[in-house]
């Protein structure tokens, strides 16, 4: 290696780059980035290797699988146009939400200057604030009827919590709270009603899982249906990862990611790391914990010391690990 150039360990590259480490290792082993070694055997990467990694991570945050990245790489460019069509279409969509927000506070400036406040709901529109859910915990187990509040929505909701913890419980009630949402439990068949292009949309959705490394099967077939129908409003998915591999788990997660501004809002109950990788966390996705000890269901930082971090992080450990605490609860000292 050059004494001159900068080389970075994973994870410092990843950070950069804005992708995981495991997203790094991932691009290393479909040989679209090539690390060099250090003497000592470690991977490194330096400018040539980091100008290929931003290449591939663009080109997966323009929703292309590894095949078409690497396809893409090699000069073949028959993926980039419907990946920059969709772009672009999501871009004039945001620029029309942009506009409609505007128009709504130069609204509502004409009425303030005529003496007309606006109420509080007004102003919260305004803010372009998504909408949320409040209800009353299920009680008497395993909680007991406290108020729980969701005030912002994401587009894609991870509810996770040991055995136990209600969060099956929690991911029904939610269900039931917001307006055409669905529950979508462990008995998975097709979707009773196809909309119009949900044939097509799920061939292509297929396609590119298995290009990015997922295995084709009945378990996900039935569930990419559910997930690109244009119908319920809201889905609620118990253990998206059920009868899938890692491998496809990793696929059906990359793609839920670039769905681009808009997309409806998914619950996803998981225990999966692959489906939940904490490094990976974006901006329009949510932890929600349900605890052990039966505490209200509350939202996590995704940042090791941020309460509830640890907590999500031993749910998402391997079988093995689990099994050193299996039936063990927490408890809530009492005070005083």
């Amino acid at each position: 290696m050059s004494s001159s150039a900068e080389f970075l360990y994973p994870s410092e590259a990843a950070r950069r780059l804005g992708v995981s480490p495991k997203a790094l290792r991932l691009y290393e082993q479909r040989g679209l980035v090539r690390p060099v070694r250090t003497e000592a055997g470690w991977r490194a990467y330096g400018p040539v290797q980091m100008a290929q990694a931003r290449e591939v991570a663009a080109l997966r945050a323009l929703g292309l699988s590894l095949s078409q990245v690497s396809r893409a790489l090699n000069g073949e460019a028959q993926d980039l146009e419907p990946a920059l069509a969709a772009h672009q279409a999501a871009l004039e969509g945001q620029t029309r939400r942009l506009g409609e927000l505007i128009e709504k506070v130069r609204a509502a400036r004409g009425r303030l200057t005529r003496g007309e406040r606006p109420s509080a709901s007004e102003l919260t529109a305004l803010l372009g604030e998504g909408s949320g859910v409040a209800f009353g915990l299920p009680w008497p187990w395993p909680w007991g009827g406290e108020r729980f509040e969701l005030r912002d929505i994401c587009a894609l909701n991870y509810i996770i919590g040991p055995l136990g913890s209600g969060k099956t419980r929690l991911a029904r009630q939610i269900a039931e709270a917001l307006p055409d949402a669905a529950f979508l439990d462990l008995d998975r068949k097709a979707p009773l009603v196809a909309d119009e292009g949900l044939a097509a949309r799920v061939e292509e959705a297929l396609r590119w899982l298995v290009e990015d490394g997922a295995t084709a099967s009945d378990a996900l077939s039935v569930l990419v249906a559910h997930l690109e129908a244009r119908s319920p409003a809201v889905l609620v998915v118990d253990m998206v990862e059920q009868d899938l591999d890692e491998p496809t788990q990793e696929a059906l997660i990359a793609r839920l990611r670039r769905r681009g501004p808009g997309a409806r809002p998914l619950f996803l109950m998981t225990r999966s790391s692959a489906i939940l990788d904490l490094a990976a966390i974006g901006p329009d996705e949510v932890i929600i914990l349900c605890p052990a000890n039966h505490s209200p269901p509350s939202r996590v930082t995704p940042h090791p010391g941020a309460p509830g971090y640890e907590a999500v992080a031993t749910c998402l450990a391997s079988p093995a690990v689990r099994a050193r605490t299996e039936g063990l609860i927490a408890v809530v000292a009492a005070s005083g």
